[in-house]
């Protein structure tokens, strides 16, 4: 249809709908004609057409509808009045990164887009990321989200004074059709999206016939595997793989899926298929349903009405606002459509759920009244909603409860829910209609044999009574102070039935049978921790509500039926005091650990005393704090027995409640409050009473009173560590006053407090500090304001994190029994600060630090520490060390009672020093000293005997320190002016004490300088004593500073002489010098010389394909090799697109103990749970015995053969062994093969031609010097055959074939490309070429070239003669085949290191052995070498373009030569470029041949053991100078262009040849692309240096491949920066017959199998080796704490770290991947492989 038959089409349409007698009828007759045939029809059309189809004739004729003309024109003009909205209201997909604000945002729900961030002000601040779970929308606009910058620059109207929408006003008429087109449209879609008659139709849409056309649809659950379901569809429906996994993709994500049309019969078949083939013993059957074609068309056409709902509300606010009261409007006797939807939401499949969540947001969330609405409803069907969601199976994020989230965490929305609906109430209510099922006759929970499933998504209901409390109201109102403490009651109500649950009772004489059930009752209990806070700062906002509040909780609290008393009140003496109280022993009767009531009531009476409301509680008299007090008594008591092994019997899981009781988690609202109450107590009881009744309950009342004894050791154990526990409790309760309204501290004094004494244990790192911190209702832990304060940072290195250390004056905060503190804790925190100490020369007395002041309300807990029972409890500890009672005391006891005395000492001379004598009524130190006195039983006296006692030696200083404190509080009462007193007699003996150890350790240092100076005299005259009696090995030595002309002239000529010798190849070649290798094997630990003839040692190798020199990323040569052997790996290609690197960690071993360690590997790993994953045992893999490096070969080691060279012997050679004399040989003895002779399809004139007249004899080549070959032990022979094996099967991934002619090839390549990676390294490194190698890397080279060099001889001399006859035709063209290579396509070092090491070959003769000497390798190696280096010269100034144009001006000799030589080249290619700089060439040239000649310089070093100049072992040297030096080293001129000029005769033919060739010419064309000198060097990609810009580039990622919007895993490929969909089925690719995911099939064309991956919203790094081989590695990102973030789980800001990064590149070109993956993986417990060839 054309564009102006479907505007008049749609027009008409619509003018008929409007003037309709019943506009409703006329439409839904229409979408009952035109919808089924759009949709559903039996010949699917594509996707394309459909579209066109639905826009055309229905979506085009609503849209004239709702604006009376063409859409476009009426778009066009409700622009104009249109105003832009202020809120974003981006709907956030599962996984895309979003921002929260620390120091803006309300709270944490409060969130921005990743757009909308990077525009807004709050990039600069202190900001988290995390990937969001779906479900959210950007807050960006909504001023009751932020603090300040609530609007990003896009979203900013200017000035915002409220969050108000300004009111698009709509034409009349417009609003009209609005309202009646959206009626219609919107009972349509909810009446389809609700539809659940699966054959029939409403009458106004039932269609005239009714065909027999039916979908069998499947639908989603949560229980079936995606496998399953592919194998049910596959033998159900008859469809392949393929086609049954797209099925299911999309049935997993949109909910259902037609995966049959057919009649009804046939439907029915595949139904009952599906349900009994997914069908077994724990699972039931699929969900599949039969639909009618036309019921499934208009649901089809429902969803997409959902779509055009978004985009036309996005159109106008007007718009938005009518849909708005259309969807609330209610109807009559039924609810909204909008809550119709709702509550079928659980009903609905996963794609019709999203789009009415997707229209809720866009509609009702973004306008501020209609959202109020919304909330409303929402609310009013609240507890069925829940209840809906328990009992689908679907997850949360595609669950309308999901939408509390953007309801309840809006302030001023939240508390007119609590006036108006007490949504508190609501959501409580709900919970306990959840729980009911768990309550027991008590009417408490008891939650044995619970459905986890079901009872974590209850859980999830807390989290919106958590965002209704988030934010306290900053005024109340009479009706909000109703509802809320309406509200408060009813959670009272839940903390009831929490109260005393679950109560534990010693288990005697067996062990418990069944552990009873206690994560659930502490899963409520985390759950509940910040709501029970948040209620607690309400109610402190508000006077009234905190005395009502207090008085409900009270009064609930004594209702509360949990653990009663069975026995009557008796009286308990100690000390001349009675206490009255009902006895109850935690040991024998039920106790609980879970209390809740009782300590919501302790934090509101410290609310109470700290906002001084306490003055106004009635009748506070009446409240019996020692009543209130015994439930938090005997949970301490039980946490203490449990501590002291007497609760064995009742299994692990009491332990892991008393574990979590005092666990970060818990215990602000547990343990904490416990002693809380406990101090409430001690500051209303007498103090007596208050330490009798801790007695009663720890049960040691009688063995301080001295009523009982036991010589069962068990119980003594028991009593002692129940005498360490309560001796802890008191320190605690009398010490710990870092709470506000206990003592005037704020909420940063306790976070700083928790922060030193974690740093006591040890320097921590940022993120180990926030987990030992509990963290607020908004996952703050105040951390960042006070660490600045306690710590200094220390960065990190290349591995681990960011490090604080406390700072040293802080150190004196420190409590060795710090009540957060662990065991474990306690114990590393004493040990180290008792170390740090000594270490700093101090004694190791760890005294109590000085606490603050209690407030008043808390002041008498004080009199604890003086009052009798104390001073009787402490004399009858001290009094068993003194009598040496060993089974009746322990050094903790002994440690914790000293402590506690320091403390009441610490208090007496505080208050002495604050108050005169006469107003202190703390007397501790009286009592100490008079009590027991007579009997010299006196704590005092009793300190002075320990503190000598041998037993005692790590309390004695804290004694000592005792002491000197009861003296100091003693003058402080005995003088008038207790300061003055101070100043002097305090000091004192601390000052004489420090004396006497500085005295000390001065008489040590003293004594151990006198025995030096001792032992350095006898030396001194042993000395002179051996140079008298030697006196002529002294004469002869010159003295430094007489040294005449003589020895300087000896000098230089050796090092003249040196210099010369410092040639490794032609006839100034330097000596082999004779040394011996003696090598210990690393498993027999036996010492062995390296020989030739003598049994192998082998080096440990790993030998890979590498990418790391390629020249073009990602194009991996398909052919790696063809028969007829002039392809790769004859001739490796400039490229380097995929090499073979050998590598080894150095370590030796004998042949024969790694055969035999390698069976025994073979045998162990066999066994091993997922060890294939590991070690690929087929390929003959394992781990370094001594490194744990991964291997696949070993290479033997082959000494050197030491020579003297005869130089004047090479010196007469070499006047006749000229390059064309030698060429004429080379070219003879070619000929005379019989190997070569017969395919060598080339003629002898050219040869003639080439060389000039005088052809030499066959044999002729042998009269220049020929030697027997090197004999080899049979071992170091089978070595030499497995290692090749090894790299011609790695390199080739070809079968192991020890025959195959390329397996020589393959040893050279490796040796050759090994050298190249190394070279490489060391010039990015800006290391010197020799002498910066490890050992390690130097020996595997050193044995890599000498076993390469060898390997001739364990292969036929025939096929390693035609590789050499091949290799030399490139550079000698005569001698080529017609498909020998260009100069451009040839690397010119690998074809250096073939003809080097093949040449021996040609003196191979057939009756006799043969091999060149000496001198003959020499000129050998010289001539190749010059001829490779000019053709590498030719191939530089081919490839390069960039010269500059000649100047005036004289040029040296050098830049003159080179003019010439690129002239000569010009001529022969027929290039006509303008006279160039020669100076340029010349410069150009040594750059680009420099890599060549530094891999030769290596080569020959390892080859002959030539010693190198000194210059090339520095890297202080010049350029100019290095490149000198390497000519020297490789008999060059130092002015290379000279070759061309000594070779004239034979270079100008051969240039002529070399610049003909037709390859060459299309490289100049520009048809053929090439690579320049010096090759472009490889590194990892350069990453931004904010991980929020990479965070952003993968938010904006779309897969090439997917049409939807679903959540993918982009990630980075480090090597060439694409960024792939990765972990999704819509990236699958076929990798050797198998399906595998993006990265692992981008890894096979990128870096031969190898890679390195970023996942980004992951933030980890992918080592991948394999497909099955990958492990992941810290990514280089780190926090400013100096820490990675695997996951973003701390979301803090990220920043590249160079030093990391630069040593994951290091990681890569040191081919070093491999390696630390098999180290990674040998390290993790691999229980589950992962699919990991799915990346």
């Amino acid at each position: 249809m054309a564009e102006g038959e479907k505007s008049s089409y749609g027009l008409d349409l619509s003018k008929e709908w409007l003037e309709a007698a019943d506009s409703r009828a006329a439409l839904l007759c229409y979408l009952k004609d035109q919808v089924p045939q759009i949709f559903c029809q039996k010949k699917e059309a594509s996707p394309q057409e459909e579209e066109e189809l639905v826009q055309r004739r229905l979506f085009y004729p609503l849209e004239c509808f709702l604006f009376g003309e063409d859409p476009q024109e009426g778009l066009e003009k409700l622009e104009q009045g249109n105003t832009s909205s202020q809120l974003c209201g981006r709907v956030f997909r599962e996984g895309e990164t979003v921002y929260s604000c620390r120091d803006c945002a309300i709270d944490p729900t409060c969130v921005l887009c990743m757009d909308c961030f990077q525009d807004s002000v709050h990039k600069t601040h202190r900001y988290k990321m995390h990937a969001s779970s779906g479900g959210g929308f950007c807050d960006c606009g909504d001023i009751e989200a932020w603090k300040i910058g609530p609007c990003c620059s896009k979203h900013d109207p200017g000035a915002v004074a409220a969050m108000v929408t300004d009111e698009c006003v709509l034409e009349p008429e417009l609003c009209d059709r609005a309202e009646q087109l959206f009626r219609v449209l919107l009972q349509y879609l909810t009446d389809f999206l609700m539809w659940e008659e699966q054959f029939d139709l409403p009458d106004e849409l039932l269609p005239q016939v009714k065909d027999n056309a039916y979908y069998c649809v499947l639908y989603n659950d949560e229980h079936h595997s995606y496998d399953h379901v592919i194998y049910t569809l596959q033998r159900s429906v008859n469809c392949d793989q393929a086609e049954a996994q797209t099925h299911t993709a999309l049935i997993d994500k949109e909910g259902r899926r037609a995966v049959k049309r057919g009649t009804l019969r046939s439907c029915q078949q595949a139904k009952d298929f599906i349900r009994s083939h997914s069908e077994n013993l724990i699972l039931q059957p699929l969900r599949v349903e039969i639909l009618h074609a036309a019921v499934m068309a208009h649901q089809t056409f429902a969803l997409r009405l959902g779509s055009w709902f978004q985009k036309i509300i996005g159109y106008s606010v007007g718009l938005r606002q009518t849909f708005c009261q259309v969807a609330l409007k209610p109807d009559r006797d039924q609810p909204c459509l909008i809550s119709r939807l709702m509550l079928h939401d659980a009903r609905m499949y996963k794609g019709a759920r999203k789009i009415v969540h997707d229209l809720i947001f866009c509609s009702m969330l973004m306008e501020t009244e209609f959202k109020k609405q919304f909330a409303i409803e929402f609310t009013k069907h609240y507890t069925q909603l829940q209840k809906d969601f328990i009992k689908d199976d679907h997850e949360r994020s595609v669950s309308i409860t999901a939408l509390s989230v953007q309801i309840f965490t809006v302030p001023t929305l939240a508390r007119q829910l609590i006036e108006d609906g007490n949504v508190i109430k609501v959501v409580i209510d709900t919970i306990m209609e959840l729980l009911r099922e768990h309550l027991d006759d008590n009417n408490r929970f008891f939650f044995l044999g619970y459905n986890s499933e079901k009872f974590s998504r209850i859980q999830l209901i807390f989290h919106d009574l958590r965002y209704i409390l988030i934010s306290k109201p900053p005024t109340w109102t009479e009706e909000l102070r109703r509802e809320f403490l309406e509200g408060f009651k009813v959670f009272l109500g839940l903390l009831r039935c929490m109260q005393g649950m679950e109560e534990v009772k010693r288990q005697f004489g067996q062990h418990i049978a069944v552990e009873p059930e206690w994560e659930a009752g502490f899963s409520l209990q985390i759950q509940l921790r910040h709501i029970i806070a948040m209620f607690q700062d309400w109610c402190s906002s508000d006077d009234e509500i905190l005395i009502l509040a207090f008085k409900e909780c009270h009064k609930f609290l004594m209702h509360c039926n949990n653990q009663p008393f069975h026995r009557e009140a008796n009286d308990y003496y100690m000390c001349k005091h009675i206490l009255h109280v009902r006895p109850y022993k935690v040991s024998q009767e039920p106790v609980s650990i879970h209390l809740p009531i009782s300590r919501l009531l302790a934090g509101l009476y410290v609310l109470l005393c700290r906002t001084g409301v306490i003055e106004h509680l009635d009748h506070s008299e009446r409240y019996d704090f020692t009543q209130l007090a015994e439930h938090p008594l005997r949970c301490v008591v039980l946490a203490a027995q449990v501590s002291a092994e007497m609760w064995r019997r009742n299994g692990l899981s009491l332990v892991s409640q008393v574990y979590y009781y005092q666990d970060v988690k818990c215990r602000e609202e547990m343990y904490d409050k416990d002693v809380l109450m406990l101090q409430i107590a001690a500051s209303t009881m007498d103090p007596n009473h208050f330490l009798m009744l801790i007695l009663l309950r720890f049960e040691l009342f009688d063995y301080f009173n001295g009523s009982c004894s036991s010589k069962d050791q068990d119980e003594l154990l028991h009593w002692n560590r129940l005498t360490e526990e309560m001796l802890y409790l008191l320190i605690v309760i009398v010490g710990e006053r870092y709470v506000p309204g206990i003592s005037h501290v704020t909420k940063e004094d306790v976070t700083m407090r928790e922060v030193i004494h974690l740093l006591c244990i040890e320097p921590m790192a940022h993120s180990s500090l926030v987990k030992g911190l509990p963290e607020n209702e908004n996952h703050e832990t105040g951390l960042e304001t006070v660490i600045s304060k306690v710590a200094t940072f220390k960065k990190p290195g290349v591995s681990g994190h960011g490090l604080y250390e406390l700072k040293k004056e802080r150190l004196v905060e420190f409590n060795p029994f710090f009540y957060h503190y662990s065991r474990s804790q306690h114990s590393k925190a004493e040990e180290s600060q008792r170390k740090r100490r000594s270490q700093e020369g101090n004694d190791k007395a760890l005294c109590p630090p000085l606490p603050p002041a209690f407030c008043p309300a808390f002041a008498n807990i004080v009199r604890l520490l003086c009052c009798d029972i104390v001073v009787h409890v402490l004399r009858r500890v001290l009094q068993r060390v003194a009598e040496d009672r060993t089974s009746h005391w322990t050094e903790a006891m002994i440690q914790r009672a000293l402590h506690l005395i320091g403390q009441a000492l610490l208090e007496e001379k505080t208050q002495l020093e604050d108050n005169g004598v006469e107003e202190v009524t703390f007397d501790f130190s009286l009592k100490a000293r008079r009590v027991g006195s007579e009997h010299g039983k006196s704590v005092f006296l009793l300190l002075s005997k320990i503190k000598s006692l041998p037993s005692l030696e790590a309390q004695k200083d804290m004694a000592k320190w005792l002491l000197q404190m009861f003296e100091i509080v003693k003058c402080l009462r005995e003088k008038s002016s207790p300061t003055a007193s101070m100043s002097v007699e305090t000091t004192k003996p601390e000052e004489s004490v420090q004396d006497k150890e500085k005295a000390e350790r001065k008489r040590k240092a003293e004594a151990a300088k006198l025995h030096r100076q001792k032992i350095m005299a006898q030396m001194s005259a042993m000395q002179k004593n051996f140079i008298e009696s030697n006196k002529m090995l002294y004469d002869n030595m010159p003295d430094s500073g007489t040294q005449g002309l003589e020895p300087v002239t000896a000098d230089e000529s050796c090092a003249m002489e040196q210099q010369e010798m410092c040639v490794a190849i032609g006839p100034q070649r330097g000596s082999t010098p004779l040394k011996r290798d003696v090598l210990t094997c690393i498993l027999c630990q036996e010492e062995q010389e390296v020989m030739a003839q003598g049994p192998a040692m082998v080096l440990t190798a790993c030998v890979q394909r590498s990418t790391v020199l390629t020249q073009c990323r990602g194009k991996i040569p398909t052919n790696r090799a063809d028969g007829s052997g002039t392809s790769y790996p004859l001739f490796m290609p400039p490229e380097l697109a995929v090499g073979t690197h050998t590598g080894s960690c150095g370590h030796v071993m004998h042949a024969t103990c790694w055969q035999k360690y390698f069976e025994a590997v073979q045998n162990t790993t066999r066994n091993r749970l997922h060890a294939e994953v590991i070690i690929d045992l087929e390929n003959g893999e394992y781990l370094c015995p001594l490194c744990k490096s991964l291997c696949n070969t070993v290479v033997p080691l082959i000494p050197l053969e030491p020579l003297m060279f005869n130089y004047e012997n090479a010196e007469i050679i070499g006047q006749h062994l000229t390059m064309p004399r030698w060429i004429q040989i080379l070219s003879a003895r070619i000929r005379g093969l019989k190997s070569v002779t017969q395919d060598n399809d080339s003629s002898a004139d050219g040869e003639m031609g080439l060389c000039g007249q005088g052809q030499p004899d066959f044999r002729s080549i042998l009269s220049y010097g020929v030697q027997e070959p090197r004999k080899f032990s049979a071992s170091i022979s089978e070595m030499l055959v497995v290692c090749a094996t090894i790299v011609h099967r790695v390199g080739l991934q070809t079968a192991p074939n020890e025959l195959c002619p390329r397996v020589p090839l393959m040893a050279w390549n490796t040796c050759a490309f090994t050298i190249q990676a190394i070279e490489n390294i060391l010039d990015e490194e800006d290391k010197s070429l020799f002498g910066s190698l490890q050992n390690r890397q130097l020996a595997g080279l050193k044995a890599i070239v000498q076993f390469s060099a060898s390997q001739r001889l364990k292969s036929s001399q025939t096929v390693i003669q035609r590789h050499f006859t091949d290799m030399l035709g490139v550079l000698l063209p005569t001698m080529g085949r017609k498909n020998t290579p260009s100069l451009l396509e040839v690397d010119f070092f690998h074809l250096l290191v073939g003809l080097v090491l093949s040449i021996p070959s040609l003196y191979q003769e057939e009756a006799v052995d043969l091999q060149p000497s000496a001198v003959s390798s020499a000129y050998n190696h010289l001539h190749i070498l010059h001829l490779v280096t000019m053709a590498h010269v030719i191939q530089v100034l081919l490839t390069s373009t960039d010269f500059n144009p000649a100047a005036g001006g004289e040029e040296t000799e050098e830049a003159r030569a080179a003019a010439e030589l690129y002239s000569a080249v010009s001529q022969h290619t027929g290039r006509l470029l303008p006279d160039v700089s020669g100076s340029s060439v010349a410069e150009r040239v040594k750059r680009g041949i420099a890599p060549f000649l530094r891999c030769a310089a290596l080569f020959f070093n390892c080859l002959t053991g030539v010693s190198p100049p000194e210059e090339l072992s520095s890297t202080s040297v010049t350029a100019q100078g290095q490149m000198e030096a390497l000519c020297s080293y490789l008999a060059l001129p130092s002015n290379v262009f000279q070759l061309f000029q000594e070779h004239r005769e034979t270079v100008n033919p051969l240039l002529q040849r070399w610049s003909g060739s037709p390859a060459i010419t299309k490289a100049l064309k520009g048809k053929v692309q090439t690579v320049r000198y010096p090759r472009t060097k490889n590194r990892l990609i350069v990453l931004p240096d904010d991980y929020s810009a990479l965070l952003n580039q993968a938010s904006h990622f779309r897969c090439p491949k997917s049409t939807d919007d679903e959540r993918k895993h982009p990630t980075l490929c480090l090597f060439c920066g694409a960024m792939l969909c990765s972990q999704s089925s819509c990236c699958f690719s076929q990798l050797d017959g198998e399906d595998v995911g993006a990265c692992t099939a981008h890894a096979a064309t990128c870096g031969a199998g190898v890679g390195m991956f970023l996942r980004i919203r992951e933030c980890e790094i992918i080592l991948m080796a394999s497909k099955t081989r990958v492990s992941t590695y810290p990514a280089p990102y780190l926090d400013d704490y100096g820490e990675t973030d695997p996951s973003l789980v701390r979301g803090n800001p990220l920043h590249l770290c160079p030093e990391r990064y630069r040593k994951l590149n290091q990681l890569w070109q040191q081919h070093c991947i491999l390696e630390e993956i098999a180290r990674s993986l040998e390290v993790t417990n691999v229980m589950f492989a992962f699919e990991w060839q799915m990346l």
